[in-house]
């Protein structure tokens, strides 16, 4: 009799420690859903971004470039003839930016201090402005990303960027380098997953480079190019999860989307920095580069077209699977005109910006804002995008409701691209770098034939192939 007593007692504590178990992992489960529906459904605003215009006294014509390039003597007399060509040819114009160093009376002999003196002006000068337009002050930021690739100096530009505007002791910062043009929209990314799981919060992103102590001074054509397309300038951009922030931002995060096929030989060399043969520092590009950066762009949009293409766009991409190659043409292409109403791609050069406006099947006027951005700016790396969105928006052309499409590629090789919805239609904006010489764009582009066959003839084939 006792024994029976006591297996119902076991089985009536069993019993009440089956159910207290289940009801502990029940709230748990409740919990956890809740953590992750709060996570998924935290919104990401631009607050707002700015752009660095450098001084009129570093403005410098094509032809100015090769008078100075010439008069310093720090370029090859043989590679002044190649360096004339690549320039007509690049889509870049007359009123791009060099740093400081480049106008000086004497040899071409860079410092750390003339380097940090260049991105102490891009960083401060778009910070500055930056904080201006928010109204946000130094102390309410509680994140920090800056990115740029080839000069890292110790302390890091992130902590130059903390030291010069006192940011609190407790901000979460990271300094990106080596990871070329695409990084401004890695580190909108990060930002993105940040803002994630740090509520009420801040986030500051500063995209810039230092070009002046990375001028290749050899006789390798293939390091030649960054020579003649890299320019000054720089971003900040301002996100914010404050739920406050909503009707004071310009845009929501809707998309990011990374692609990166450093897996592959052929890319990961399509872009390196390494030694001559004489010993002299530069970034070779590789012949192979314009096909690696469209098939690595392919894989991106492919991905991309499955989140913001309606459903009888998305059917093209089976198509595109199930047809035979030779049977594709512009046609097979998705239309994402009907998702985008803005596209703004890296300004890489005129070359990667006709490949991609062909692949994509864009008109010309899709293509307006990154052509005029080349021309006026050049090629500023990681910033470039902001430059275009801000010539859209000097054009009076952003809407609320339009979907923007930021994309950017660089080193790896990496493909990133960032949608953009419009809170507010976006009104003139004094801080603008377009806003007192828009009404004279777009100019008109000379037909300059870039075969890109022809145009990358010259560069080695990579050494892994």
């Amino acid at each position: 009799m006792s024994i029976i007593n006591l297996n119902l007692k076991d089985l009536f504590l069993t019993h009440h420690s089956c159910s207290a178990f289940f009801m502990c992992l029940v709230v748990v489960l409740i919990l956890l859903c809740f953590a992750m529906n709060k996570r998924s459904s935290c919104k990401v605003y631009l607050k707002d971004f700015a752009c660095y215009k450098p001084p009129p006294s570093q403005k410098c014509s094509k032809e100015l470039l090769m008078k100075q390039v010439r008069r310093m003597g720090y370029i090859p007399e043989e590679m002044l003839d190649f360096m004339k060509i690549i320039m007509e040819g690049c889509g870049i114009g007359d009123s791009t930016y060099l740093p400081e160093i480049f106008f000086k009376e004497s040899y071409y002999n860079p410092s750390m201090k003339n380097s940090t003196r260049e991105v102490e002006m891009a960083i401060f000068g778009s910070v500055d402005m930056l904080l201006a337009k928010t109204d946000v002050k130094s102390e309410d930021i509680g994140i920090l990303i800056v990115n740029c690739c080839i000069y890292n100096p110790v302390p890091s530009l992130s902590s130059l960027v903390i030291n010069h505007y006192k940011l609190r002791e407790n901000i979460i910062s990271y300094n990106l380098s080596g990871m070329g043009c695409s990084a401004g929209l890695v580190a909108i990314g990060l930002a993105k997953q940040l803002l994630q799981v740090h509520d009420n919060s801040y986030a500051l992103i500063v995209s810039t480079e230092s070009i002046t102590g990375n001028c290749y001074v050899g006789k390798d054509r293939s390091k030649f190019l960054i020579n003649c397309l890299f320019r000054a300038g720089g971003a900040a951009i301002l996100l914010s999860n404050r739920p406050s922030d909503h009707k004071h931002s310009k845009y929501q995060l809707i998309h990011t989307i990374h692609t990166n096929t450093s897996t592959s030989d052929q890319c990961y060399h399509s872009i390196f920095r390494e030694e001559d043969n004489a010993g002299i520092v530069g970034v070779t590009i590789n012949k192979h580069l314009v096909a690696t950066a469209i098939a690595t762009i392919e894989r991106n949009i492919i991905t991309l077209g499955y989140l913001i293409l309606p459903m009888q766009e998305k059917v093209v991409y089976i198509a595109r699977k199930l047809l035979p190659s030779k049977t594709l043409s512009l046609n097979n292409i998705p239309n994402f005109r009907k998702a985008v109403d803005h596209f703004l791609p890296h300004v890489g050069g005129k070359v990667v910006l006709d490949q991609l406006q062909k692949t994509l099947g864009f008109a010309e006027d899709n293509m307006e804002a990154s052509r005029m951005t080349l021309f006026r700016y050049g090629n500023t790396s990681s910033s470039s995008i902001w430059y275009e969105l801000a010539y859209v928006e000097a054009k009076g052309r952003v809407k609320k409701g339009d979907q923007v499409w930021q994309m950017a590629f660089g080193s790896g090789f990496k493909c990133q691209s960032v949608i953009w919805r419009a809170i507010k239609t976006v009104d003139h904006d004094d801080y603008n770098p377009w806003a007192d010489e828009i009404v004279g764009f777009p100019v008109l582009l000379e037909d300059i034939e870039t075969d890109p066959e022809c145009f990358v003839s010259y560069l080695p084939i990579s050494k892994t192939i």
